[in-house]
């Protein structure tokens, strides 16, 4: 029970990587409040943890607004009376090259995969600051450092986090600490979407998993271990960092 007492505020928590990391955090003893746009996911999943005793609350909104993220806070603190642990993890694909994607969904990728990490951390911040720590951990992506054909706006905003996570830390050390997780191949919704920009979008999924050397797919609950260290005070010397998790896809 390595969160016990704890409260979270997971971003994208429906489905996916965000699901793995609620079940994880509840698990664990932490309250949880879940954020995503699926309000009938939502609901499920608040009553699936709530179920076997966990204590969590769902909260309908789209991150990539401002006020949604003040209101997930003022819910956490309404709900729970206080505030240690963010997990920004909502985000979107926005595919297509800079010369084919929209200005509308440039715009949508940032807000939602970019912007709204500021605006819950803007949020988040004071209330950490009243307990005296707190810890925020961001979901980035191997695309801040490895480039996929028409994923402009997703690897520019992906790679802009890691810089953001480093002057956060910078920043509001040592009572606050800031990292983030950078996953490779993970068998979610979005790895399949995300091959829709590929020439060979029925095979490519496959051979990405064969490309990684341990040979397989992540799991959303391979990235809800990582993220349960990174959050829990195992991690508590670590602040500033950006950690790939990846099946070693990157080493070749």
């Amino acid at each position: 029970m390595r969160l016990t007492g704890k409260t979270a505020i997971i971003t994208g928590a429906t489905s996916g990587m965000g699901k793995g990391m609620a079940r994880r955090f509840v698990q664990e003893g932490a309250n949880v409040i879940l954020s995503g746009r699926d309000e009938e996911r939502g609901k499920a999943l608040e009553d699936e943890l709530t179920s076997t005793g966990g204590k969590a609350v769902f909260v309908h909104g789209d991150v990539s607004n401002p006020f949604v993220n003040e209101q997930l806070v003022s819910e956490a603190i309404r709900n729970f009376d206080r505030l240690d642990i963010i997990v920004t993890n909502a985000g979107m694909l926005g595919l297509g090259s800079v010369t084919d994607i929209s200005l509308e969904e440039w715009d949508e990728t940032f807000r939602t995969n970019l912007y709204s990490v500021f605006y819950l951390s803007r949020y988040a911040i004071p209330e950490m600051q009243k307990t005296g720590k707190g810890v925020i951990l961001v979901n980035s992506s191997i695309a801040a450092y490895k480039t996929f054909p028409n994923h402009a706006a997703y690897c520019a905003s992906k790679a802009a986090l890691i810089a953001l996570v480093k002057e956060m830390a910078l920043d509001y050390g040592p009572a606050i600490r800031v990292n983030a997780i950078c996953p490779g191949p993970v068998d979610t919704p979005l790895i399949w979407d995300s091959a829709k920009a590929f020439e060979n979008p029925e095979s490519i999924v496959e051979q990405t998993a064969n490309n990684t050397l341990l040979k397989r797919l992540g799991t959303p609950e391979d990235i809800a271990s990582l993220a349960l260290f990174l959050v829990s005070e195992e991690a508590a010397w670590i602040t500033g960092s950006a950690y790939t998790i990846d099946g070693g896809i990157l080493t070749r």
